[in-house]
C-alpha cells in the first residue's frame, strides 16, 4: 500500500511543472502561436526562482520573478512570430538555445562563476501542505503532503478551462486561433489576442521551471529542466489542446517519472541509464500514436496579416 501510496506522491509531484507549462503552451496555440520554445522559458523561470529565493529568501518572491522571467522569453517570441511573422518553430529553436545558455550565464554572475546554484534552506523553500495533516506512516502522507505548487497547479487547469470555455477574452483567444480573418471582422484585435496568449504561456512555463528549482529540489543546474518542456508541449498534442486532456496526460507522464523513481530505489537491479529513458520513450509513443490524429487550432502557426 505505502509503494503504491508513494507513487501517486511522486506522480503528482513530478506532474506538477509539467502542467504549469503545458496549460502555458495550450493557451498559446489556442491564441494561434506554436510555442515550442517552453523548454527555454522553463530553464530561465527556473534559474531566477533558485538565484531570488537564495538572496531573498522568499519562495513566492522568486515564484513571480520566475513566471516574469519566462514571460520577457516569451516576448521575443511573440514579437518575432506576431508583429514580424517569424517562422513559429525557428523562433521557439532560438528560444530554446537562449534560455540555457542565458540561465549558465546568470548562475555564473550570482553565483561565482559556477554553473548552478547554491541550495535554497529547506525552510526557505515553497511550503508544504498537509504536513502534519496525518501520521508519517500513513499512507495518505505520502500522497498528500504536497508543496502548494501541486494544489496550485489543479486550479490553475480549472481556472484554464474556465477562462477558454467560460468568459469573453478566452472565447475571444480561441476564435483568433481559428479564425483571425473572421474574429477581426467583428472587432477583435487579434494581435492583442496572440500577445496574451504567447505572454502567458511565457508566464506559466517560468512558474513551472520554478516549482522545480524551489520545490522538488532547492537549487538550479543546467540538467534540471531535461526536456520537460518538449514533454509538456507532447501533453498539449496529446490531451487535444484541451485543459482536461493535457491534464491527463501531464499525470500520465508524471506517472513515468514517479515509476523510476520508484524501480531506482527499490533494489531492482535495473540500469539507471534504462530508467532515465523511460519518460522520453513514453513521450515518443504517445507522439506516434496521437499526433496524425491530433487536430489543433485551425490557423495555429500560420502568419497573419490585419487588413486595416
Amino acid at each position: 500500500m505505502n509503494d503504491i501510496a508513494g507513487i501517486l506522491g511522486i506522480t503528482l509531484m513530478y506532474s506538477t511543472p509539467l502542467i504549469y507549462t503545458a496549460m502555458g503552451g495550450l493557451i498559446s496555440e489556442n491564441s494561434g502561436v506554436v510555442n515550442i520554445g517552453l523548454e527555454g522559458m522553463m530553464t530561465i523561470g527556473a534559474v531566477v526562482a533558485a538565484t531570488v529565493g537564495y538572496y531573498v529568501q522568499n519562495p513566492w518572491i522568486a515564484f513571480l520573478c520566475a513566471g516574469l522571467a519566462g514571460m520577457a522569453l516569451a516576448l521575443l517570441h511573440g514579437i518575432a512570430t506576431i508583429q514580424f511573422g517569424a517562422d513559429h518553430v525557428v523562433s521557439g529553436t532560438a528560444i530554446n538555445l537562449i534560455g540555457p545558455g542565458l540561465s549558465v550565464f546568470i548562475a555564473r554572475i550570482f553565483f561565482d562563476g559556477a554553473a548552478m546554484t547554491k541550495p535554497i534552506p529547506f525552510d526557505k523553500k515553497l511550503p508544504q501542505l498537509f504536513s502534519n495533516t496525518f501520521e508519517p506512516t500513513n499512507p495518505l502522507s505520502l500522497i498528500f503532503k504536497q508543496y502548494a505548487t501541486v494544489y496550485l497547479a489543479f486550479i490553475l487547469v480549472a481556472m484554464v478551462y474556465i477562462y477558454l470555455n467560460k468568459t469573453r477574452s478566452g472565447l475571444r483567444l480561441r476564435s483568433v486561433g481559428e479564425h483571425p480573418r473572421a474574429a477581426e471582422t467583428v472587432g477583435i484585435n487579434v494581435y492583442k489576442m496572440k500577445y496574451i496568449g504567447v505572454l502567458t504561456s511565457g508566464f506559466l512555463a517560468g512558474l513551472g521551471g520554478a516549482s522545480l528549482s524551489l520545490a522538488i529540489v532547492a537549487n538550479f543546474k543546467e540538467t534540471l529542466v531535461s526536456g520537460q518542456g518538449f514533454i509538456a508541449l507532447a501533453a498539449v498534442i496529446f490531451g487535444g489542446w484541451k485543459p482536461i486532456g493535457a491534464l491527463v496526460a501531464c499525470l500520465l507522464f508524471g506517472a513515468a517519472e514517479g515509476l523510476v523513481v520508484y524501480l531506482g530505489y527499490s533494489g531492482y537491479n535495473i540500469p539507471p541509464d534504462l530508467l532515465n529513458m523511460l519518460p522520453y520513450v513514453l513521450t515518443i509513443i504517445v507522439l506516434i500514436l496521437f499526433v496524425g490524429e491530433a487536430n489543433g487550432p485551425t490557423a495555429n502557426g500560420k502568419p497573419y496579416e490585419s487588413q486595416k
